[in-house]
Order: structure tokens, then sequence, then C-alpha cells
């Protein structure tokens, strides 16, 4: 991934709550000002490559979700340099511009070289789970069924019949690809897009296989053992290489990210690695001190209430959070007293409050 860490909104010249097309617009206007065929100062190239990948993370939802949740960690940690493009349609924009540019392809072939088609991984995988904060504070391993495509067990990933072989494609001759030239004065225009035959397969097949139709892969779902680290928080992610779906080209398979979510807990929240829990107390044990138990995620805790506690004292009890994922320790809970008023008093507990305020100089009308 372009790694420069600059703001992707700042990139384009847009405002965090732009429109789609507002998004659009701004990278059309400046890839139409920076694009390598057009503008040769030394720095365009980086440019056009900044604002390439500002747009195909905020084109995306998804990409743009995690981004404005996460930054730039939310994005170099959840997909591979490849994925921040895929998807996007830069050949819908390069042809209005006038370009002769290959969209994805070509982009890919800026940034990181020119590639083979036979070597493009499988698509990554997204699994949702949802796990108790007890389950978050102790870590836990777990089973999770995925569905995924995987390689055809009976044509062993060619999508040809057993007995035939995939052919040479007759329209791109085995390249995957066809050039467009067009010339427009003393300028030539080529284009260069994936094969409409064989996409870009290289291959045809002429007597595709019964059980998966000459596509090489087939549904399945998969049972995959995972481990969730204590400490995690929701939003947090799992990366499993190679556990995502298989390429149609037959090379390396995608990944899979688990995307975690905490359920809330019934007496405790929590804000980062801290808990924090609401605890009442009588006005006897505020005014004179008393000591009670307060629920941490683990166990029972004994407070110490001094005399004097005024409703709304907050109390740490230092070591009794979460754990830290990134670090040593634990965090704190956070306990936050309300003193509660008596109510429905008898006509004895009533004398003796008054009894009181007049002790304390409080006058009763």
């Amino acid at each position: 991934m372009y790694s420069n860490k600059k703001d992707y909104y700042e990139v384009l010249g847009v405002p965090r709550n732009a429109t789609q097309e507002e998004i659009k617009n701004a990278y059309r206007k400046l890839a139409l000002q920076y694009h390598p065929d057009r503008n040769k100062s030394p720095d365009a190239e980086e440019k056009f490559k900044e604002i390439s990948e500002a747009y195909a993370v905020l084109s995306d939802e998804e990409k743009r979700r995690q981004y404005d949740m996460f930054g730039h960690e939310g994005i170099g940690g959840r997909y591979t340099r490849e994925d921040i493009f895929r998807g996007v349609d830069f050949d819908e924009i390069f042809r209005d511009l006038g370009f002769g540019f290959g969209g994805f392809d070509s982009i890919f072939d800026m940034f990181f070289g020119r590639r083979e088609h036979t070597s493009e991984r499988g698509y990554d995988l997204r699994y949702d789970l949802e796990i108790s904060l007890e389950d978050a504070f102790k870590g836990v391993k777990t089973e999770i069924e995925v569905p995924r495509n995987e390689k055809c067990d009976i044509c062993k990933g060619t999508g040809a019949r057993p007995g035939t072989e995939p052919k040479t494609c007759p329209k791109c001759h085995g390249t995957g690809q066809i050039q467009y030239a067009r010339t427009s004065g003393f300028t030539r225009f080529v284009q260069i897009t994936t094969c409409d035959k064989c996409n870009g397969r290289k291959t045809v097949i002429e007597n595709p296989c019964k059980e998966c139709h000459g596509n090489g892969i087939v549904k399945h779902y998969r049972k995959i053992r995972i481990d969730v680290p204590a400490g995690v928080d929701t939003g947090y992610s799992l990366r499993l290489r190679g556990e995502g779906e298989a390429s149609v080209e037959g090379a390396k398979p995608g990944d899979l990210y688990v995307i975690i979510t905490v359920k809330p807990h019934k007496v405790l929240k929590r804000d980062g690695d801290d808990l924090f829990y609401d605890a009442q107390i009588g006005f006897t044990q505020a005014a004179l001190g008393s000591e009670i138990e307060v629920p941490s995620i683990n166990e029972r805790v004994k407070l110490r209430i001094p005399p004097g506690t005024q409703s709304g004292t907050i109390f740490r009890l230092k070591g009794k959070g979460m754990p830290k994922i990134r670090g040593f320790g634990r965090g704190d809970e956070l306990v936050r007293v309300t003193v509660k008023t008596p109510t429905n008093l008898t006509e004895k507990q009533r004398k003796l409050l008054l009894e009181l305020a007049k002790e304390l100089g409080e006058e009763i009308k």
C-alpha cells in the first residue's frame, strides 16, 4: 500500500461527510491533472498514486467505514496491497477522461509492476463473530463454519472434465488480454482490457467438469478453529492467511478476516481497557462509611466507602479491568457511587432524622 499516511479526505480535498458522487468527481478532477500520460512533471506519478489509493478506499463503503473508525491501521491491518484496489471501476473514469488506460490491471502495474493473471490470489473473506465480555476478558478458542470456494476435487482445479485439458484461448492467443489502439492527431492511445472470451485465464474449456461446471472451484462449508486473544474489543480483526477463497487461476487462496463484536454486559460498561460500574449505597453508609461488594469481570471485589462520601464519587480499583491486548497487565475498574435517599419512612425513622437535622443545624420546614 502507498504508505505516506496522509489523510485520504485531505488528499482528495473533500470533507469527511462527502457523498460518493463528490468523492468520484474530486478524483476525476485530480486524475485529469496528475495522470502520467498528461503530466510529465517528476512528482506527477507519485501524486497520481496517492490520489488513486485515497479514491480506492473512500469509494468502497466497507473500506471507508474501516478507515473512518481506525484510520490507516484499519486499512493496512485488514487488506492486502492488491485488495485496496480490488473491485474499483477505474475503467469508467479513465475512459471518460480519454486516457488509454487498462483500469485495475494498469493501476496495479503502476503500483507494483506488471503481473501475470495466473498469479492472482483468491478473494478475501469476512466472518463476523460475536462474543461476550467474559470471553473477551479471558480469550476463547472456538470453531467457526465458513462458506468458501475451494479447488474442485474432481478436476483438481483445472475446470476441465477428467481426461481432457483446457485449450489456449483463440481470441487472445493465450495472453489473457486484448489491446485496442486508436490514433488522435500525433498521439496513439492503447487500451489493454481483459479478454472477454477467457476472462483473462488464457485458456478456454471445451469439456467442462460436471462437478464445478468448468469453474475449477466449488462451494464448501469449512470448519476452522480460531484463537481469540484476551483483551479484544469490538472492531478487532483476526487475519487467517490462506483461509479465504480459492483462486480461479489456481494460485494462492485469499485470507479470512474474523471481525469481533463484543456484546454489551448486563452491569459493566467498557471504555478501552477500563470497566465502569454504578453502585448504590445508603444514606447512612455514605455518612458513616462502610464496606460494600461490587462485581468485577471475574470476581466480586470489596470496596471501602470512607465516611462522608458524596453521591457521584468515583473510586478506582486498580488492575480490575480488561487485559491489555498490546501490553502487559490490566486496565482499571471505576465504580461510581450514588447515594440513595430513603423513602417511605416510619414515624420512628422520621423522628430520628429530624433529631439529626437539628443536631446538624439544618432547618426542616
